[in-house]
């Protein structure tokens, strides 16, 4: 007698909870309960930033029962994720899901908060946005919302799909404790980079602005259809801005050739890959453009 669709269900979840729990760690780095971690190689743990509390005597549970030291390899509050460095490559890596999670598809939270073993709940995806500013001083370009429960000690273990890969990394240090997941292809690319530099590189400029209208006579100067920008209300004395030559009272319409009409579009320009560099930063001055070229600093 063949089984039902609810066994074959039941068992496909609970072999996707079995395979990706074996890349799933307990990180034990902080004065109340252990949090969780997903193997990203043999001998790295990504997890969640704000579960790191101490940069010394940092312990990893594997799947097996083994505990290793590890080390801080990079860490990143503005995005909530941190790269631990196994004292040796002995974990099992998870494998990341090749196709993004969808609205309604099926996942498990999953997390290791103790060494009794791996824990679990069931939910679907219930939203998918972004981006979105985090309380941290970042930018979320993507996030997941499920309405899984993640229990006390799950934050930095993986939201899993059906077939035990991972869709993405939970944490609930983002949104007000709020439990929310950083998309796997997101959060794999940040941990390559803290992995390699041991820190995300974040552009700064010095001005406080509002978002304003753009005359359509201001428009036509710029050659092209842009209904707003940002009106510069303050600079910070010798700021990036300051020494680069912009003034209160310029409309801030474009960095490095790419239209900025709110205050999120210019925090995305103003990422790792423009600090320290000289950078075309297009204003409205008297209603005429100008371009300033102003080397970003870091924030």
């Amino acid at each position: 007698m063949s089984k039902s669709v609810l066994v074959e269900l039941s068992d496909a979840l609970a072999d996707a909870a079995e395979k990706a729990g074996k890349a799933t760690v307990l990180v034990n780095a902080r004065r109340r309960m252990p949090a969780s971690g997903i193997a990203y190689a043999a001998d790295l743990i990504l997890t969640a930033d704000h579960v790191i509390e101490r940069d010394e005597d940092i312990k990893v549970t594997l799947a097996d029962g083994t505990e290793l030291p590890a080390q801080v390899a990079g860490r990143d509050a503005g995005s909530d994720i941190a790269v631990l460095k196994l004292e040796r490559a002995a974990a099992t890596v998870a494998e990341v899901t090749k196709s993004p999670a969808r609205l309604g598809q099926i996942a498990l939270v999953l997390g290791r908060p103790s060494t009794n073993g791996i824990e679990a709940s069931l939910g679907t995806v219930s939203a998918i946005g972004g981006p979105i500013r985090t309380g941290r001083g970042g930018m979320l370009e993507k996030y997941i919302r499920t309405d899984g429960i993640s229990y006390p000690g799950f934050s930095g273990g993986p939201l899993v799909a059906a077939d035990g890969t991972v869709l993405g990394l939970n944490t609930s240090g983002l949104a007000n404790g709020a439990a929310v997941t950083i998309p796997a292809d997101i959060a794999w690319n940040i941990a390559e980079t803290l992995a390699k530099h041991g820190r995300i590189k974040r552009g700064y400029l010095g001005i406080r602005s509002q978002t304003v209208e753009i005359p359509s006579a201001s428009q036509s100067a710029l050659k092209r259809e842009q209904a707003a920008g940002l009106l510069i209300v303050s600079v910070e004395k010798d700021s990036p801005a300051s020494k680069g030559g912009l003034i209160v009272g310029d409309i801030l319409v474009a960095v490095a050739g790419t239209p900025v009409l709110h205050h999120d579009e210019l925090f995305a320009c103003l990422n790792g890959d423009v600090v320290g560099k000289s950078t075309p930063i297009e204003v409205l001055r008297g209603g005429q453009p100008q371009t300033l070229n102003i080397v970003i600093g870091e924030r």
